[in-house]
């Protein structure tokens, strides 16, 4: 109880604050862009860009807060927070992403919103949801509010950087994919627990859990055009990210069946691989999406994808917990880290193949070198952050459980139906 009453006020103070915190920046820095420097024009001259990309937008957002949440929803006890603190994480992520890429585009002082500005901060809230994946279960809604605040910081930083070096990765491959899982990753090292090293009863999923689950994979799968075409240059650029990544998406899963089939006991689908080994072609291509790859360049890359991403599930994760120590919750590895690399890769040798004009591949190497190594350094860093006491971390015996923070109605009918009975059956013992 002392436990609770404790992140009542912690949590609520917290929230609270930062939500004013962002009020106060949004009024000092952010304002509506009313300076036209897009080319999109309707019949009356005036710029249409911002309706033109709002599709696009609304894309990318039901991935966030639709695909990323129920893809979590897999462990049997922890649905609520698998979509709740989603939508949490992702309500501050993309107001405070908001303001810190906004720093490095200044114009007078001021953040001009746009479309584009928008979109973006949607793509560094998938960095911490990704994140979230690696620690899922075992960390508090404080914790994550923090590394909400932490990694988004770093993002900005990363990407800025990126962007700097000349490189192409119109699809996140390297800035959102490999960023995001490695950033995880090593603050799941840190936030290693001994006591959970031979698992824990609620770290599973049950039938239904399962099916939820897909309903995130499908919504992401469907839309994943639209995240790796979004900021895309408009015309054929965007028509290749469109098509490229439509393509490795499907390759993807093809291969994806067959290996999960072909390394399972018995030849039988495990629905940990289709979850999420079905993705990776998207994660894959997003680097090279809007190069020009040919559709039968796509293919490879999600056909490579769905082999590593299965591969990863079946041998990797198991390592990566044994010997390293690192409990990755939902097997970010596997869905973004390896495929983030890959992509990253691909995006060295279609620059080297001159699929892109002015894309060097010596520069998108060094991205990804830069990506990585900012990733887990930045997630280290946080890591120790987040272990500090003063931020509630849930006891071993209550991690993977939404009771802990949450009021979770069937509990309480069942809690209910057992005094009841102990009620009726203490009842009729007397009375015999």
């Amino acid at each position: 109880m002392a436990f609770e009453t404790n992140m009542r006020f912690k949590f609520s103070i917290l929230a609270i604050s930062l939500q004013i915190l962002i009020i106060i920046l949004f009024g000092i820095f952010v304002r509506y862009d009313t300076n036209h420097h897009t080319v999109s024009k309707n019949a009356t001259g005036e710029d249409d860009t911002f309706i033109d990309l709002y599709p696009l937008f609304q894309d990318v957002h039901v991935m966030i807060f639709v695909g990323f949440g129920f893809l979590m929803t897999f462990l049997k006890r922890y649905g609520f927070s698998s979509v709740g603190i989603n939508l949490l994480i992702a309500a501050l992520g993309l107001q405070w992403g908001i303001l810190m890429q906004g720093l490095w585009h200044l114009h007078d002082g001021k953040i001009n919103i746009d479309i584009l500005k928008m979109i973006n901060a949607d793509f560094s809230t998938a960095t911490v949801l990704i994140s979230f994946g690696a620690v899922l279960g075992r960390t508090s809604p404080i914790q994550m509010l923090v590394m909400a605040i932490l990694e988004i910081a770093v993002f900005a930083s990363n990407e800025h950087l990126v962007a700097f070096l000349g490189a192409s990765d119109v699809g996140a491959s390297m800035i959102i994919h490999t960023f995001g899982a490695y950033f995880g990753l090593a603050a799941a090292a840190v936030l290693y627990r001994p006591g959970l090293k031979k698992g824990h009863t609620n770290e599973g999923s049950v039938y239904h859990s399962d099916l939820f689950a897909m309903i995130g994979t499908l919504f992401l799968w469907m839309f994943w055009p639209s995240f790796n075409s979004a900021i895309a240059e408009p015309g054929l650029p965007q028509q290749m990210a469109i098509i490229n990544t439509y393509f490795s998406l499907a390759a993807c899963v093809l291969t994806a069946y067959a290996f999960s089939s072909l390394v399972e006991h018995k030849g039988k689908l495990d629905m940990v691989h289709i979850q999420n080994a079905t993705l990776a072609g998207g994660v894959a291509v997003g680097t090279c999406a809007d190069m020009n790859i040919g559709p039968f360049g796509a293919m490879i890359i999600g056909f490579t994808a769905g082999i590593i991403s299965v591969v990863g599930f079946k041998f990797l994760t198991p390592i990566l917990a044994s010997k390293l120590k690192i409990q990755d919750t939902c097997g970010v590895h596997n869905l973004h880290g390896l495929p983030g690399i890959l992509g990253g890769i691909a995006g060295i040798v279609a620059a080297a193949m001159g699929a892109k004009d002015g894309s060097s591949p010596v520069m998108q190497g060094a991205a990804l070198a830069a990506t990585f190594g900012i990733s887990v350094v930045g997630g280290t860093i946080t890591g120790f952050i987040l272990k500090l006491p003063f931020w509630g971390q849930p006891p071993d015996q209550n991690c993977y459980d939404d009771t802990l923070y949450w009021e979770v109605p069937l509990e309480e009918e069942e809690e209910e139906h057992d005094n009841h009975y102990q009620d009726q059956h203490g009842k009729n013992k007397i009375e015999a």
